[in-house]
């Protein structure tokens, strides 16, 4: 099952909210023991997560879709990125989040940005 890191920037809740509705998801948020520190440069949080084979939760529209094109031009992968819209229901982000989670194949967001909501 698809294991996730969520962006410092992203509100503790969804943590609350994935684990709570899917027990079995592994689900670390940036400052959690075993995962980067807060305030871990983007670039850095994209090589945590393919070292340890976890898609990002993140809100950064801005800047990521760089960040993942400098970081697949080094020749890395990662994952699956998943950046939310904020201005949309927690609800509806956590039950897309789990569809994801269980029933997407592993690769099936390798190396690609996913806007939540569909």
């Amino acid at each position: 099952m698809r294991r996730f890191l969520i962006d410092e920037n992203i509100s503790p809740e969804y943590r609350t909210q994935l684990i709570y509705h899917e027990p079995s998801l592994t689900v670390l948020a940036v400052g959690d023991e075993g995962a980067p520190p807060k305030s871990t440069p983007d670039p850095e949080i994209l090589e945590w997560c393919e070292q340890n084979q976890f898609s990002l939760i993140t809100n950064n529209r801005d800047s990521m879709p760089q960040h993942l094109s400098d970081h697949l031009s080094a020749g890395h992968h990662v994952p699956g990125i998943f950046t939310i819209n904020r201005r949309v229901s927690i609800g509806l982000i956590i039950d897309q989040l789990i569809l994801i989670a269980g029933a997407s194949d592993e690769d099936e967001y390798i190396d690609r940005i996913t806007y939540i909501p569909f």
